[in-house]
């Protein structure tokens, strides 16, 4: 390999991991530096994540998914963001039924849908929806991620914060958290 390819791959590297991806770009995040972070795997080894070791963890599994929930809770719960992440062992296709299904169940919560979009998530067909309502006396927000990872098989992920304080921050903290899954 020349030096000049060398130094081309560099940077290519470099530059790589300092590119936001469009979800991110979607969001207007700022790609942060995530820290004191520890590995958490699903209770079936189908993925894992890092997450904060100070946030409290907890592991789901039935016959069909596996889920990790976790969420800061040294913070108030309008300073505080929940984060869910679940393998399925189901199908799944981003379609106008599907669209309507979604929106059907938020709306049974009271949330409303106000955007969705195909994008990549992990290199894999994704679909990302806002919704945003109230949950008791306070304005809640959520966005609903579904990864394809192939055929028979999909991740939901799901980040909910209370509050109007520093939401877009605190959903750009957490998708830099759901980039972090890896599928194994």
């Amino acid at each position: 390999m020349s030096k000049n390819s060398f130094l081309f791959l560099i940077t290519a590297l470099i530059f790589s991991c300092n590119t936001p991806s469009e979800i991110n770009k979607d969001f207007n995040c700022k790609i942060a530096s995530l820290n004191n972070l520890e590995i958490v795997e699903d209770v079936t080894n189908q993925f894992s994540i890092q997450i904060p070791k100070s946030w409290k963890t907890n592991l789901y599994k039935d016959a069909i998914q596996s889920s990790i929930f976790t969420a800061d809770t040294t913070k108030q719960l309008t300073e505080s963001t929940l984060l869910d992440v679940t393998f399925v062992n189901n199908n799944i296709n981003f379609n106008e039924a599907f669209l309507l299904k979604q929106e059907q169940e938020q709306l049974t919560k009271k949330l409303i849908r106000i955007k969705h979009k195909e994008v990549k998530v992990l290199d894999k067909p994704s679909i990302y929806m806002i919704y945003k309502g109230k949950k008791g006396k306070y304005l809640f927000t959520t966005c609903h991620i579904f990864v394809k990872v192939d055929a028979q098989n999909f991740i939901q992920t799901k980040t909910s914060v209370y509050g109007d304080s520093l939401v877009n921050q605190r959903l750009c903290e957490s998708l830099s958290r759901i980039e972090t899954i890896k599928i194994h």
